[in-house]
């Protein structure tokens, strides 16, 4: 009997010791992420009844608080029994870049960062039992971006203004990545979706998806287009690095048409004259020659200019900002005539307004693609720093001197009087003083509706110190000099401080 009790006794002890083991690991390291778990009703009651952190636009210009948390009106935030609802103070105009924080779930910065913004991360562990010592209520980290409020502004505002269409763009830096603006149209204005009412979040959010404009699509990320004749920088890479063209001095034949391997015609734009058939590569760019660049392609071949695309970022499934990016494709490809539809960004080339703007970034950058981003820093509310990335380079997408040679082409398309982009781009547009490099696209689109081409402009400013990259692409916009270069224009001026 006694030695019965003793067993019974013995296994209850261990089963003791193992919950009480359980408990300790549960609290200790798996706390933060069952908090952190949809489904856990408690944190869902508990997570509008403390102040969650702010998302911060901390760029030029000074900072500005673009999402907070403020005190439901009738609720005491002195007692720490306040009720707190989700603002966001400039609407639309950053709803790509922060997403929005609802009752049910979130998006764009506000999920990628949640653990932060919500002080559910370990960094955070002391911060909090200290506030629980002291009474003080729980409040989330401050999520500090890259982001350059006057670059954001002036994007946001230029695609508004552009007549309704859908458009996207990403300005970048160059030496860094850091994203300096991203800016999607028609876009929409999160706070309709802060509700505690779940029945008109429901309607709302109903709404928003069933809206043929599509205003929760982050375009500069998250939808594709063709490049048209910005593409011919990568296939200008491809022909100086493989030694395939020898340099912008070289000659290249354009004619008008151009008959490919299979039998069909190519033409220029509005079947022009590439400089009497015989251009050097430069003279043919800075005009945007189709045949020219058709001709480059064929001599590459479909594999080295997929190639070469992949340097710069193209067929990466894996970019994230830290929120998923739609990878710009150039698919496999060694039909010659096909390879040459592709190297002028036709066919199947899809491409995103961030691409666009890493292209002209890597050439800015010598040649060098840096990874882009958009976390400048995290900071608890004692303002200790708990996260600072460092930048990181995602490739050398060519040589220091292609970069050279392809960045002097990019500069005669803004300032020699017969460059696409001579008009919008160049010396009329923002005065002497600076100079763009550029390259403009023209994007035969079936889908763009009206029967027009998108409009594409990729570039990077100044043109001998680069601080800034911009990629546009507008939906139906026509020609890229026209609809798509004024935009870049007026985001680097705001950029720069240049009027």
């Amino acid at each position: 009997m006694n030695r019965a009790l003793f067993r019974l006794s013995l296994a209850c002890l261990v089963m003791f010791v193992l919950l009480l083991v359980n408990i300790n690991y549960v609290q200790g390291f798996e706390a933060s992420s069952l908090a952190g778990k949809p489904g856990n009703a408690r944190t869902f009651d508990q997570q509008f009844q403390y102040q969650r952190g702010s998302i911060v636009a901390d760029g030029t210009g000074g900072p500005v608080t673009i999402a907070d948390s403020q005190p439901v009106k009738g609720s005491n935030s002195t007692s720490g029994n306040a009720i707190y609802q989700r603002h966001y103070l400039h609407g639309a105009m950053y709803a790509p870049i922060t997403g929005y924080d609802t009752v049910y779930g979130a998006t764009g910065i506000e999920s990628a960062y949640n653990k932060y913004l919500a002080g559910t991360s370990p960094s955070l562990a002391v911060h909090n039992l200290i506030s629980l010592l002291t009474g003080k209520a729980k409040q989330g980290a401050t999520v500090n971006l890259t982001v350059s409020p006057k670059a954001q502004e002036a994007a946001y505002n230029a695609l508004r203004s552009d007549g309704g269409h859908q458009a996207a763009v990403v300005a970048l830096n160059p030496s860094t990545g850091a994203i300096l603006a991203m800016a999607s149209y028609p876009s929409y204005n999160p706070n309709l979706l802060t509700t505690f009412d779940g029945a008109k979040l429901n309607k709302i959010d109903k709404q928003l998806l069933a809206d043929p404009s599509q205003p929760l699509l982050n375009r500069a990320i998250n939808q594709t287009y063709p490049p048209g004749s910005s593409f011919k920088i990568i296939t200008s890479a491809a022909g100086f690095s493989t030694g395939k063209v020898a340099g912008p001095q070289a000659t290249i034949a354009a004619p008008q048409p151009l008959k490919l391997p299979n039998g069909n015609t190519l033409n220029n734009d509005a079947d022009e004259d590439c400089f009497g058939g015989h251009p050097q590569v430069i003279q043919a760019f800075l005009l945007s020659c189709n045949t020219a660049f058709a001709n480059i392609g064929i001599k590459v071949g479909g594999p080295t200019l997929r190639s070469y695309a992949n340097k710069f970022g193209w067929n990466d499934s894996t970019l994230t900002i830290p929120m998923q990016v739609s990878p710009s494709a150039i698919p496999p490809i060694t039909d010659k005539s096909l390879t040459a539809m592709s190297s002028i960004g036709q066919l199947d080339d899809q491409v995103t307004p961030l691409q666009e703007a890493m292209d002209a970034a890597a050439i800015a950058n010598h040649g060098k693609l840096m990874r882009p981003y958009l976390l400048q820093s995290v900071q608890a509310p004692d303002l200790t720093t708990l996260a600072s990335p460092t930048p990181s380079v995602l490739s050398q997408a060519v040589s220091s001197q292609v970069a050279s040679e392809i960045g002097s082409m990019m500069v005669q398309v803004t300032q020699n009087p017969n460059g696409t982009a001579y008009q919008t781009a160049g010396p009329p547009a923002v005065g002497s003083s600076l100079v763009i490099a550029g390259k403009t696209g023209t994007a035969e689109n079936t889908v763009s509706g009206a029967g027009l081409d998108d409009a594409v402009f990729t570039c990077y400013a100044p043109a001998n110190n680069p601080q800034i990259a911009v990629g546009v692409i507008v939906k139906g916009g026509g020609f890229g000099a026209d609809a798509a270069a004024p935009i870049a224009v007026k985001i680097i001026e705001a950029y720069l401080g240049v009027h």
